[in-house]
């Protein structure tokens, strides 16, 4: 899949987190080799060229550029919770929920209820 653009396109950025949590089987054990016995290589490169070995090195990657982290999981929990994609005008209340929530040290609880108290969330039409 990697060879084919279109799908390369998105893979370069999902595959390196998948792989850091390949060594986690359906069930969240941890394994060293696959179901074919081969060892997993749960190493990877971010998109900004930072290399990280297995989760813990996911982790602490991601804890490195915590405005980052807060800011992407803020737009991707808001695309789900508007049913649409987040679009310009949603930035200032993406800004805004990352602020709020950058005082209560950017707590997962905090986050949520500033998506729930956003505009776009209140003013969002519903699918009927």
């Amino acid at each position: 899949h990697r060879a084919n653009p279109v799908c390369s396109s998105c893979h370069r950025l999902m595959d390196p987190p998948g792989f850091a949590l390949e060594q986690f089987d359906a069930v969240g054990k941890y394994r060293t080799h696959n179901e074919a016995s081969a060892p997993i290589d749960a190493s990877g490169i971010l998109p900004d060229g930072t290399v990280f070995e297995g989760a813990a090195g996911l982790r602490d990657a991601l804890l490195r550029r915590p405005d980052l982290f807060v800011t992407t999981l803020t737009e991707k929990l808001l695309t789900y919770a508007l049913g649409r994609g987040v679009e310009h005008y949603d930035a200032p209340a993406i800004r805004a929920i990352v602020r709020d929530a950058e005082r209560d040290d950017s707590r997962f609880s905090s986050i949520i209820l500033g998506i729930v108290e956003s505009v776009p969330f209140q003013m969002r039409r519903s699918a009927s």
